[in-house]
């Protein structure tokens, strides 16, 4: 996966622009950076009057001024700006998730801004045609510890920072890791319960401190995981929940594990393929383009993770 350049933020710069009632683009309505940070942080009247005059005399942005007079912290700006451009950051929460989701935990960071651009990508590639079928994502790989997971994961919680509700599905029944990714309460329900016929409710957790973001763990790990996933009642499942969530990411299992992988792309409709810098062979990959080819999968991208 390739790395890109931080993200720049751009606040209001004039010294009376952090009391004015103006709208950001789509941001709330009255409530700018620096009322935002005041609230926050707790500012005195007499802190808040010192910013604004130093930024009177000197110059610099509200935030800026207020880190570097000591009476806040760059996270504090992050923060302030995610809640004024209504951007899903919780500055508090984030600690407690799993060190995987880079998406929620750094959200600023270059990896994260990586994952943003992947999802243009793929907005462009699947979602911008209004009279195309709708289609559920499946994240392919050649072997174990490529970041299949990993990058399932992230990708979902990029895409549950736009509008919409986004599902994503742990379809790997081999050695699943999104219920630990995720925090999941075992509760034995999941895609091997639904596909089993023995549950078709409960399965679905919200992502804990992750809005608009759902996901459905694998359950209790099945002694027949291909020929579950071959059964039509995961085409099936798909078809109702494309319905009811507006993009699904599937996580699945090493394409070395068996052909899992292929066939729930073929149910899925599209895969984007991933490989691992320095250690994915050509030939595992050209592997799975053959063998997904062989349906009408369509393969929306192939990524190179780096990290």
């Amino acid at each position: 996966m390739n790395a890109f350049s931080s993200p720049k933020y751009l606040e209001p710069n004039s010294a009376n622009s952090a009391y004015s009632d103006t709208v950001m683009g789509q941001g709330q309505v009255g409530l700018p950076i620096g009322k935002i940070m005041g609230q926050a942080n707790n500012l005195s009247p007499d802190q808040i009057e010192r910013i604004l005059s130093h930024q009177k005399e000197y110059g610099g942005r509200f935030g800026e001024v207020a880190v570097s007079l000591g009476m806040s912290s760059s996270d504090d700006v992050l923060w302030a700006l995610s809640q004024q451009f209504h951007y899903p950051y919780s500055q508090d929460s984030t600690e407690s998730l799993h060190p995987d989701l880079v998406m929620a935990r750094q959200p600023f960071s270059d990896q994260a801004e990586a994952f943003r651009t992947m999802r243009s990508h793929l907005i462009m590639k699947m979602y911008s045609d209004p009279a195309a079928p709708r289609q559920a994502l499946a994240i392919l790989s050649p072997d174990n510890g490529d970041g299949k997971s990993f990058f399932a994961a992230n990708l979902a919680v990029a895409f549950s920072q736009l509008s919409g509700r986004t599902l994503l599905i742990d379809a790997d029944m081999r050695a699943p890791r999104q219920h630990e990714i995720f925090d999941l309460q075992d509760n034995g329900l999941g895609l091997s319960s639904i596909l089993s016929g023995r549950a078709t409710s409960r399965a679905i957790h919200a992502a804990p401190q992750l809005p608009n973001l759902y996901v459905l763990p694998v359950g209790v790990l099945p002694p027949n995981p291909l020929e579950l996933v071959e059964r039509p009642a995961f085409g099936l499942m798909l078809r109702t929940l494309l319905t009811k969530f507006d993009r699904i990411i599937v996580d699945t299992p090493a394409a070395s594990r068996g052909a899992d992988g292929a066939v729930i792309a073929s149910k899925c409709g599209a895969a984007a393929l991933l490989a691992r810098q320095d250690r994915s062979r050509l030939t595992a990959m050209q592997n799975i383009v053959n063998t997904v080819s062989m349906g009408r999968t369509r393969i929306v991208g192939a990524i190179l993770n780096q990290f």
